[in-house]
């Protein structure tokens, strides 16, 4: 009776933990979602940064096509001209079919929302779902409170909120949840050995590698964890359950093949057709997922498995292959092993160690050769079947030794010490605490998370961007590390209790082994049973010993203290730091907020007052959008998939004016956008990039000479610029007319007043400047009015002046 109230009790609790567990996901579910609404609530409901907005488009057009269509598709000039763009094979789908089909589905359900508002609040929805794939790939490591634990982290780490904020439409907003639910499912996979979950596990590997080219992380780090599982001696068959769909191996099928064929035979009950069925699954399984669906992907190709990024998830069976025999125990994965019984039942003693040589012979010199092979085709390649970005990861001063385009971007710099207490701040002090916690004890489970968090820490500290993928292995472990801490503490708290209530049982105790040792004639049954039952003086003094009760509540406190002081920092992040949109800036005076729209305003002058089929020249950096809110087409835009394409624009920046203008007219340019912050001290424009255009452009064009800029070594602009500095294009077309009344222009940002002065355009004409001359649109003169010589000066200015009162849009001297 006693037991059966117990059962109903346990149940009884399980049940109500399960509700309260939902209950706190649903409300971490919630928080993630509106901790990402302060862009929209301070702003608009608009879409940020530069990319986002190419992929907005992309969405509204890929609505109309039929992806397969969609994916072979060739846009000229909508996008960028002379060499348009190959969408379906430069674009990973993953996010904009994601979007599309959430507008489809809503709008199906009679909720009339926008393709932007879709788009707009895609990555705050991902990071609620990011938040439960956390939740379950730390409750498979450690348990149910440990995944609480890091999908509360999770939800508010400013590191993932810089990316998921309402408006971030990026890759990155629904490859994070893809990338944890992977690994979910393949440590799912590692834990029950379900071929069901290892199916599930292939098709989230295809939706990470639609979504983002982070899948490589993936690709790589599993067959790492295996390699580490089988060098250690944890080789299980659910381990290659969990590793076998995510790469293609003839191999591993044929040995499939042999492994269900002796199951066939020594099984009575098992009939034929169910043998047939599983060996049909494991092909399917084998075959069609994992690499064959990452191929499917256009942008992917046969990349999946002709670059090096791809070979460790073929060089994971190799390695496995090569641990055959170690000490006469066969430590080999489950195809080889069937096979060597197999063998070993069929043959003689003598026999069996006969082809045990022989195979092992013959599979040297077969290893041999394809490791010869493929060190001839790796070594035929200049950069080793690497692309540069990975080259750029292994090797953190390749990008800017040889493709400054890579090096060129800020979030591809290396992070500093600050950075990550602004992504992740105090989980920095709590994840050396997770990895501790994950080995006491030691599972497959575990140690996988200790290499997630190592990889990533070495990753992040290459790349800023890369901070992203560092962000959930932080907040598991930081999530482990806080669990284990709280079971501790309330472990000590109730050992503190048990010590107050249980003296007078303690005294009791001992009286009543005073009696024991009287009655010392009794059998000696009753003796050893004394013996063995655990003194509970020695309980209560071996949980004392660990730490006093003030001791334990102080600990807890401070605990929470921390946890508070997280959630302040993560809000003040998500509410200033993260949600302020790249094409709106704000800043914050003695006199109150300041608005700069400058963008929006070049953006809807240039929808307005051109032709359709104009031109646009800028850095590449305003590509996306310049051809998304102006609605034209551009030379360069923010894909740099041609480098030699942007070393031309870039070239023609750092060219004096005639040649640039040359170099516009052969691209059909009509008009130049540049970014000028020196009147309102913006550090992000132009001028502060100026080097790397130089750097790309000298990169292709060698006439383009990076020590012609620099005086000394060092960057300037003032009286003590090179001249050719002085007289190259973007110089000309940020300062010119940037004269105060007192002769003097001093540049707030760079904080100096400008070298030179008084200057006239030659080529050019100014037709627009906006409000706080952020952004300075310039178009190019036709041949018949540009100034050859000085018997034309007066006619210029006449022209000049009459194409300025026509169109009305240049602004006044800032000075005056």
């Amino acid at each position: 009776m006693a037991t059966q109230e117990t059962s109903q009790s346990a149940t009884f609790r399980h049940a109500f933990g399960n509700v309260l567990s939902f209950a706190v996901l649903l409300l971490i579910g919630v928080m993630a979602f509106s901790i990402r609404l302060f862009s929209v609530i301070k702003y608009e409901s608009v879409i940020h940064e530069f990319d986002p907005y190419f992929n907005y488009r992309v969405t509204q057009v890929r609505l109309v096509f039929v992806y397969g269509i969609f994916a072979n598709s060739f846009l000229r000039d909508q996008f960028v001209y002379p060499l348009g763009r190959v969408i379906g094979g430069t674009v990973y789908p993953g996010l904009t079919l994601t979007a599309g089909t959430l507008w489809r589905i809503l709008n199906s359900m009679n909720i009339p929302l926008s393709v932007e508002t879709v788009c707009v609040f895609t990555a705050p929805v991902f990071s609620a779902f990011a938040s439960l794939a956390t939740y379950l790939l730390t409750k498979e490591i450690k348990g149910a409170g440990a995944g609480l634990t890091a999908a509360a982290l999770l939800a508010m780490v400013p590191s993932y909120i810089s990316r998921s904020v309402a408006g971030s439409y990026d890759n990155e907003a629904v490859a994070i949840f893809a990338l944890i639910f992977t690994f979910y499912l393949y440590i799912k996979t590692l834990n029950t050995g379900s071929l069901f979950y290892a199916t599930l596990n292939a098709i989230a590997y295809f939706y990470m590698v639609c979504s983002w080219g982070g899948y490589t992380f993936i690709i790589n780090l599993i067959p790492m964890h295996v390699l580490l599982c089988i060098v250690t001696g944890r080789y299980s068959p659910r381990l290659y359950i969990a590793y076998a769909p995510l790469s293609l191996n003839v191999v591993s099928i044929r040995m499939l093949n042999i492994t269900f064929r002796r199951e066939k035979a020594a099984s009575s009950q098992a009939s034929s057709l169910i043998s047939e069925v599983k060996l049909g699954i494991v092909r399917v399984v084998m075959v069609v997922l994992g690499t064959l669906l990452a191929a499917l992907v256009p942008v992917v190709g046969f990349n999946a498995v002709m670059t090096s990024e791809h070979f460790a998830s073929f060089l994971g069976h190799a390695a496995n292959l090569q641990m055959s025999f170690s000490n006469s125990v066969v430590f080999i994965i489950i195809h080889v092993v069937a096979l060597v019984y197999y063998i070993k039942g069929i043959l003689s003693p003598q026999m069996f160690k006969v082809a045990v040589t022989l195979v092992v012979s013959v599979g040297m010199v077969v290893c041999f050769a394809v490791l010869a092979v493929l060190i001839a085709l790796v070594a035929s390649s200049p950069t080793k079947g690497w692309s540069g970005r990975s080259l750029s990861l292994l090797d953190p001063t390749y990008a800017s030794k040889y493709i400054p385009i890579i090096a060129s971007v800020s979030e591809h710099q290396p992070p500093t010490w600050p950075s990550y207490f602004m992504d992740i701040n105090v989980l920095a002090f709590l994840v050396p605490a997770g990895i501790i916690a994950c080995f006491f004890p030691l599972s497959d489970a575990s140690s996988f998370a200790v290499l997630y968090i190592v990889t990533s820490v070495y990753f992040s500290g290459v790349m800023v961007r890369l901070m992203l993928v560092l962000a959930p292995a932080a907040c598991i472990m930081s999530g482990i590390a806080l669990s284990e801490a709280f079971d501790a503490e309330n472990f000590l708290i109730k050992a503190g209790d048990t010590t107050k209530v249980t003296q007078n049982d303690v005294k009791h105790e001992k009286s009543e082994d005073t009696i024991k040792e009287r009655s010392s004639r009794k059998s000696k049954k009753k003796d050893k049973e004394n013996i063995e039952r655990p003194s509970l003086v020695s309980q209560v003094e071996k949980r004392l010993l660990v730490l006093p009760l003030e001791t334990s509540v102080i600990a807890v406190f401070l605990l929470v203290l921390l946890g508070a002081f997280y959630v302040v920092h993560c809000v003040w992040a998500a509410a200033e730091a993260y949600s302020a949109p790249s094409i709106v800036l704000t800043s914050r005076s003695h006199d109150g907020l300041h608005v700069f729209d400058d963008f929006r305003e070049a953006y809807a002058w240039l929808s307005h007052n051109t032709e359709v089929d104009d031109k646009v020249a800028s850095w590449w950096d305003y590509g996306y959008q310049t051809t998304a809110m102006a609605n034209r087409t551009v030379i360069v835009d923010n894909n740099t998939w041609n480098n030699t394409h942007i070393a031309t624009v870039g070239t023609a920046m750092s060219s004096p004016e005639k040649a640039a203008w040359d170099i516009f007219n052969s691209l059909d340019v009509k008009y130049v956008l540049v970014v000028f912050g020196g009147l309102v001290g913006y550090p992000s424009d132009d001028i502060n990039k100026f080097l790397w255009m130089v750097r790309i452009g000298g990169g292709v064009f060698p006439h383009i000479k990076e020590p012609d800029y620099l005086r000394d070594g060092q960057y300037r602009i003032d009286s003590q610029a090179t001249p050719t500095m002085l007289n190259c294009l973007m110089y000309k077309l940020s300062y010119f007319r940037f004269v105060e009344t007192d002769g003097r222009g001093f540049d707030r940002v760079r904080n100096t007043e400008i070298g030179k002065k008084h200057f006239k355009l030659t080529h050019f004409e100014e037709v627009f400047t906006t409000h706080h001359w952020m952004v300075r649109i310039y178009k190019l003169k036709s041949p018949r009015n540009r100034i050859r010589g000085k018997t034309k000066k007066s006619k210029s200015k006449s022209g000049t002046s009459t194409s300025s009162k026509r169109s009305g849009t240049r602004k006044k001297n800032p000075w005056q």
